[in-house]
């Protein structure tokens, strides 16, 4: 097990969940800075942009977490401070991060569909990044693999603080740090593109996320649950996203192209 906490500095401990996360925000800021430069955008404007959305992403991913967890903070309200002990939901993020931005672009009259696009490769990024997070706390791991010929990373990971003696999980949080660096590569390709449909690679990452969150949270045995042992949130939020994101690709790349195709 590697120790969560990277070093100690003035007698103030930096936990590794910390680095990552802050790392990742580092990276994503500079991509969505990148990409706003190549599209004609101030860089001073992204920057702003971002000053807005981290904050509030992250009070939001907390909070999700916490509103599904209340019973494990409900006894010690100062535990919800500790973040860097793990625990937030990048549903969460989203919303909160999602509703930050379109005040942002509210305020400087400037076109939230077209940031989102920006930042969304920053995100999936993000997420890939922060999974690795997870690994060192240990957490948002699958069920027990018990077969031994099973038992081996990356199918399986050996959760030291599950049970006495530790037992072998599925690593479900490795499944989906590759899948988002897949969705990463695929969303920054499509970026690229000289002809897309504004809003389209926002709309992918949540239909190509929301496939893999779907699946994989059906593995994990820390969800966050609706109704316990029966639906679990982040599984109904999937299927969700997929379905309303789906069809507003399928709208945006096939009936509004067909209706101005027509109207000419």
């Amino acid at each position: 097990m590697i120790d969560p906490v990277a070093f100690t500095i003035f007698g103030i401990s930096v936990a590794w969940y910390g680095i990552i996360i802050a790392s990742a925000i580092l990276i994503g800021v500079f991509l969505a800075i990148k990409e706003a430069k190549r599209r004609g955008i101030d860089a001073d404007l992204m920057l702003d942009a971002f000053i807005w959305i981290v904050p509030i992403a992250i009070i939001c991913a907390r909070l999700y977490y916490v509103a599904f967890e209340w019973n494990a903070y409900s006894g010690n309200l100062i535990s919800i401070l500790y973040i860097w002990e793990g625990g937030l939901a990048i549903y969460g993020a989203v919303i909160g991060g999602a509703i930050a931005l379109y005040l942002f672009c509210r305020h400087k009259k400037i076109s939230f569909v077209q940031i989102v696009d920006i930042i969304a490769p920053s995100l999936v990024l993000g997420q890939a990044m922060g999974r690795w997070g997870n690994f060192v706390n240990q957490e948002a791991y699958g069920t027990a693999v018990t077969d031994t010929s099973l038992q081996w990373f990356p199918y399986a990971v050996f959760i030291e603080k599950s049970g006495p003696n530790g037992t072998w999980h599925l690593a479900t949080f490795f499944y989906e740090s590759i899948w988002c660096f897949i969705v990463f590569g695929i969303l920054l390709w499509y970026q690229k593109k000289k002809q897309k449909t504004a809003g389209n690679v926002m709309l992918w990452y949540l239909v190509l996320y929301g496939i893999e969150r779907a699946f994989v949270e059906g593995l994990r045995t820390d969800s966050l649950w609706l109704i316990p042992d029966v639906i679990r949130i982040s599984q109904v939020v999937s299927i969700g996203l997929v379905i309303v994101a789906g069809a507003a690709l399928i709208y945006n790349n096939y009936i509004k192209k067909k209706k101005h195709t027509i109207s000419i």
